[in-house]
């Protein structure tokens, strides 16, 4: 027993070190989104979301102004590229190039995360990528996926408009990204977009959009999930022109012989991922238990109706999920004998460990395409929920709920998308200074990091400090709402400076205690190892 306890506490502290510089290795193990419609959320809200799960995006969060621009202006458009070993402290993306496109009269504000997610009129976007056949990928064009999320954000305040205008956008300039889902909400309705190249050496791009029923919440887990669209039905399905006619020119589908499906004409590796489908399944099991659905399916709906109405809460507890309390727990297999002589779960057992450690103790396939993967990692970067609520006003209703490094150890502080600026240590990128306290990511990584290494006892202390504080935050809305809303008939720009202020106090407090826990926690566990 002493030696087995003494390897998981060696592969655990290598965990600690290996984290800061892990890369995915597959589509498979990137982001998962989330989508509500206004009337399957608690309060009429429709959200979207987005975990960033990767290993290179920067840490930090900013604010893009509004904008006038000359006539004749023209906008300078670039693609992100892993930056070469050893240029950057740690693994990161740099950007070259790809051209310039005629600049738009008026761009509007937007919070500019590693992509971008909402803007000053309630448009926001989740993202998930799915890879679809490799051969789809082109290599002409300028616009991918991070520039396609700015664009729209600059240019469109509705959910069907910045679809239409990234179709319109991609068929001059061209797609140079893999298969992405964008999960596209505004006050009123939220839609899936899925993207995919049209192949090599073409200009352009292949897609569909489906809407979700108001009353359905829907998840993308790193996988093509439209499958079936009709597109006589304008209320919830629009495409691109090629959306056929791709699929039949590359033997993809017959259509005398077969019902086209999105899915499996260009992403058809996807829904074979466990990866994916296991996420898709906990989700929708988490939201809809009653609905009872196999967690080995190939295909679930597209959205289901929740058993209730989903609360900021239950999003919460969605995102900070690893399979706790089913099978597919990845800590299941790692046992001691405590003092009474049972097998129980070992403290130093966490459902963040990195491949080499799961395929050691054999649970549950470890971490690849045809393995498990929780929805909480930690190998997140950082986390939105976002809320575009039709009955308040844009400078109050856009509110994003951003969080920093691993959902299960973290907390999301409100951040307003009208707010004029943020503190400084959320705007600066860990990634580009390394270790450092001047960066708002490290405080909550650095926690999450050390909490994994003896989870079963430090989880506690992790729920203790943010269980509360969340609540907090959540129950304060309705009272600084209230505020602003006062203010903002007489005086607006004092009103989002109230927005500003509060967003501020609220990202201080959370990082300040994140640093303040890691301290404890490594003080505290010190010898227990």
């Amino acid at each position: 027993m002493k030696k087995i306890f003494t390897l998981i506490l060696s592969l655990s502290i290598t965990s600690l070190f290996a984290q800061v510089d892990f890369e995915y290795e597959t589509s498979g193990m990137e982001c998962t989104t989330v989508t509500v419609g206004k009337k399957a959320s608690a309060d009429g809200s429709v959200m979207t979301s987005h975990t960033d799960d990767s290993g290179r995006s920067r840490t930090n969060i900013k604010v893009e102004p509004a904008a006038d621009h000359a006539a004749g202006e023209m906008l300078t458009l670039y693609k992100r590229k892993a930056c070469p070993s050893g240029t950057t402290p740690m693994p990161s993306y740099c950007y070259e190039e790809t051209g310039q496109i005629p600049q738009v009269a008026h761009t509007y504000q937007y919070l500019n995360t590693a992509y971008p997610c909402m803007n000053e009129h309630q448009l926001a976007i989740g993202e998930s990528t799915f890879g679809g056949r490799s051969e789809l990928k082109s290599d002409v064009g300028m616009i991918d996926c991070q520039t396609l999320c700015a664009l729209m954000l600059q240019r469109c305040t509705t959910a069907r408009d910045a679809i239409r205008t990234a179709g319109e956008l991609l068929k001059a300039y061209g797609w140079i990204d893999g298969g992405e889902c964008l999960t596209i909400a505004d006050k009123n309705e939220v839609w899936h977009l899925e993207i995919l190249g049209p192949g090599k050496g073409k200009m352009g791009a292949v897609w569909a959009a489906q809407r979700v029923p108001d009353d359905h919440v829907a998840v993308n887990a790193n996988a093509s999930t439209i499958r079936e669209i009709n597109l006589k039905d304008k209320d919830y399905f629009m495409a691109s022109d090629n959306v056929f006619s791709l699929a039949e020119e590359n033997g993809w589908y017959d259509k005398k012989k077969e019902t086209f499906r999105f899915a499996y004409a260009y992403a058809p590796e996807s829904r074979q991922m466990l990866a994916c489908r296991r996420r898709e399944w906990r989700v929708f099991d988490l939201l809809a238990p009653s609905l009872k659905l196999d967690p080995n399916m190939e295909n679930y709906p597209f959205s289901v109706k929740p058993d209730s109405l989903v609360k900021l809460t239950d999003m919460v507890r969605v995102f900070q999920d690893y399979y706790e309390g089913t099978e597919y727990d990845m800590r299941k297999n790692l046992t001691v004998t405590d003092k009474e002589g049972k097998a129980v779960m070992s403290p130093l057992a966490n459902p963040f460990m990195k491949s080499d450690e799961l395929k050691l103790h054999k649970v549950n396939g470890g971490w690849h395409a045809n393995g498990e993967r929780n929805i909480a990692v930690w190998f997140t970067v950082y986390a939105t929920i976002l809320q575009c609520r039709a009955d308040l006003p844009d400078e109050v209703g856009a509110l994003c709920w951003f969080c920093l490094d691993n959902v299960a150890s973290s907390i999301y502080v409100p951040i307003y998308a009208n707010v004029s600026d943020l503190p400084e240590t959320y705007k600066t990128c860990g990634r580009e200074t390394g270790f450092s306290h001047k960066a708002a990511w490290w405080g909550f990584n650095r926690l999450g990091t050390l909490a994994c290494q003896r989870w079963g006892d430090m989880r506690k202390v992790i729920e203790s400090t943010w269980k509360p504080m969340q609540k907090e935050f959540f129950d304060n809305q309705p009272n600084i709402e209230r505020d602003v809303l006062n203010l903002l008939r007489t005086d607006k720009k004092a009103a989002i400076q109230m927005l500003t202020d509060y967003t501020d106090e609220q990202c201080n407090k959370a990082l300040n205690k994140a640093w303040e826990t890691g301290d404890f926690i490594w003080t505290k566990f010190d010898g227990a190892w």
